[in-house]
């Protein structure tokens, strides 16, 4: 019996809200670097989107002026919502996200 027939049989049954803030424990937001030709690569992160709340266009407009790189924002089927900087920028993404207390240091995994 799976969770769709279940609500059917059951309309008082309990049902995990999955935008519900605090129900569950957020995928951790990946930090990942691609190395194009040569000494260029890009800077890829992705899993921010996940939170409603966070105006991705003001961020990504953020990253650009502090770290002097260009960037945009992908539609990937997969990942959702992924942005992409030109450079190495993994550290100071992880440190920006952190300061303002965006994501705690723990949700963060830097490849």
């Amino acid at each position: 019996m799976n969770l769709a027939q279940l609500d059917k049989a059951d309309p008082f049954a309990i049902t995990l809200d999955p935008f519900q803030k605090g129900t569950t424990e957020s995928e951790p937001v990946h930090i990942r670097v691609q190395q194009r030709n040569g000494r260029k690569c890009i800077t890829h992160v992705q899993g921010l989107a996940q939170d409603t709340e966070l105006d991705l266009k003001k961020i990504l407009r953020t990253f650009k002026k502090t770290f002097n790189c260009n960037g945009s924002i992908q539609e990937n089927e997969e990942y959702g919502k992924v942005l992409q900087m030109s450079g190495d920028q993994r550290d100071g993404v992880r440190d920006y996200l952190v300061e303002k207390k965006i994501l705690n240091s723990n949700q963060i995994i830097k490849h």
